[in-house]
């Protein structure tokens, strides 16, 4: 949801567990003619990854997220400076420039 559709009065009700969030370090998307599953993951060293959260969306929904994401990771970057990516290393690694 972009922040134009926040700030336009919608009433939506926020219980406290999902106000808590859930942390996830990537995401696996699959999708069918009539859905895309998005399965958002937690990789942590030493640990088997598990899936921590699971959302679907028709193709509608998966677009208009897509578009919002974009919309949002140009204002963070306008407000905030680049978000740099990760460069992989020989040894299959990554780091991240500062």
């Amino acid at each position: 949801m972009s922040e134009n559709q926040q700030n336009e009065g919608l009433n939506i009700e926020l219980n406290e567990l999902v106000a808590q969030g859930v942390y996830a370090t990537g995401a696996i998307i699959n999708h069918s003619p009539s859905e895309f599953v998005v399965d958002f993951v937690q990789f942590m060293p030493g640990a088997r990854p598990s899936v921590k959260s699971r959302i679907i969306l028709s193709p509608l929904q998966a677009k208009q997220l897509v578009k919002s994401l974009a919309e949002n990771v140009t204002n963070f970057e306008t407000n905030f400076g680049e978000i740099k990516e990760p460069q992989a290393n020989n040894n299959g690694t990554a780091t991240y420039e500062a």
